[in-house]
């Protein structure tokens, strides 16, 4: 093969944009220029990297209990437990695993269980699942006089890394333990969206009155959780609660221009756009459609083996801010219909500050659920005075009840425009990090 060098290269590239057909113009042939904000230039530096640059001075003195998984890295891809226990300087008496494990080798709804870690030795405690009072004994076995909480969070109230840091911070009012967490960026960026939390459907999968998505990093979120919602659960708010801040963030930035790596926070949140779609499309999780687990785009892929072209039509046609919709085909390897080809689409995001996740999903629920019979609400049998996933993922019944009754996205959509705008109001006195003129 023959190869071309460098000005080769570019004369073959100048010739092939000359070659147009006839009426064509240059403009017509070059790509269309992105509409996205020009972000400052300045490094995004998680709380971990600040921390470690500064010699882990905030835990010294402390027996300190990390709760962490494989997004616990610095920037130079080592986990902070790793850092920390080499560097002598920080005395950790316990790791706490959650969803997934410390070291993320287990799937959805599952953990690592209680272990010695083998590179550092340190005892690895699984917290996945566990309550307060649980918690509690877990952090009183290992000695922890300081909490320490670094996972990257997805930005959904559904995603239960936020509910394990808020189980955490029952408990260490209950031990009079110091918490600290090292922040980082939420992939979503910073608006809130989406429907309230109602108490009579709080679960693992949203335990407090929060909205679908929060807009808020997990600094933010433990500040929130710390004045709004420990005085009742826990008997009082934390004993000292810091939060080492991400520097260079601001709140309309994707995760996209952080310029940090992305490291999957779940095995099936492969990217940033897989975190930009879920907030939304992780409902589908509460129907009989495939939410694209099995396969490398999960929760970017949606279908099910009764649907056709007509879904990607009538969503296309609607003409929905920051996304459009490819008509696909996929066969999922696990989970939902398993092993067999699914009809669907493929949500593609064009513009990350355009798009509303769970509008988009709305939008895509209510077109399924007009054009196929089969469309079907998942039913969990062992929950029978709650047997929806749907309820419990959207904080009630009103979504499910709207869209079975023929509701439109627009009135679906504005059934929480009141309750979200509160919700917004609450949170704006926690929040660290302002927007683009900050």
């Amino acid at each position: 093969m023959t190869r071309l060098n460098r000005r080769q290269l570019l004369t073959a590239a100048g010739a092939s944009a000359l070659a147009l057909p006839v009426g064509a113009s240059l403009a017509q042939a070059a790509p269309p220029r992105s509409s996205a904000p020009n972000y400052p230039a300045r490094p995004v530096t998680p709380g971990a990297d600040r921390e470690a640059a500064n010699g882990w001075r905030t835990l010294a003195g402390q027996k300190v209990g990390v709760i962490t998984n494989p997004t616990g890295i610095l920037t130079n891809l080592r986990t902070i437990v790793d850092e920390m226990h080499e560097a002598g300087t920080v005395d950790i008496v316990g790791v706490f695993g959650p969803e997934h494990g410390f070291r993320g080798t287990a799937q959805a709804g599952s953990s690592e269980g209680t272990s010695t870690d083998p590179r550092t030795g340190l005892t690895v405690y699984d917290a996945y699942g566990a309550n307060a009072s649980k918690m509690e004994q877990l952090f009183r076995t290992a000695g922890v006089e300081t909490v320490v909480f670094d996972i990257q969070d997805a930005g959904a109230r559904f995603y239960t890394y936020i509910w394990t840091m808020y189980t955490a911070m029952r408990a260490a009012v209950a031990t009079g333990s110091r918490f600290v967490v090292l922040d980082r960026p939420n992939p979503t960026g910073g608006t809130a969206r989406g429907p309230m939390m109602t108490t009579a459907y709080t679960s693992g999968v949203g335990a407090k009155e929060i909205v679908q998505a929060h807009g808020m990093t997990v600094g933010e979120l433990a500040r929130f959780f710390d004045a709004e919602f420990l005085p009742a659960d826990a008997g009082g708010r934390l004993a000292q609660l810091d939060v080492v801040e991400v520097s260079g963030w601001r709140r309309d930035m994707p995760y996209a221009a952080t310029g940090l790596p992305w490291v999957m926070p779940s095995p099936n949140m492969p990217t940033p756009d897989t975190a930009l779609v879920y907030p939304g499309t992780g409902m589908f999780e509460g129907t009989n459609m495939s939410e694209g687990r099995g396969t490398t785009r999960p929760f970017e892929l949606i279908g099910a083996p009764y649907v056709d072209y007509r879904w990607a039509e009538r969503l296309e046609a609607r003409g929905i801010p920051g996304v459009a919709f490819r008509e696909a085909y996929f066969t999922p390897t696990f989970s939902k219909n398993a092993n067999k080809v699914c009809g669907g689409v493929q949500v593609h995001i064009t513009d990350p500050s355009a798009m509303d996740p769970v509008r988009v999903a709305v939008e895509m629920l209510v077109a399924a659920k007009a054009l196929y019979a089969d469309f079907a609400w998942r039913y969990d049998s062992y929950d029978p005075a709650r047997p929806y996933w749907i309820d419990k993922l959207s904080g009630s019944t009103r979504l499910r009840d709207q869209v079975t009754a023929g509701a439109s996205a627009d009135e679906v959509v504005g059934a929480w425009k009141a309750e979200l705008a509160e919700f917004d109001r609450r949170r704006q006195q926690y929040l660290i990090y302002r927007g683009p003129n900050a």
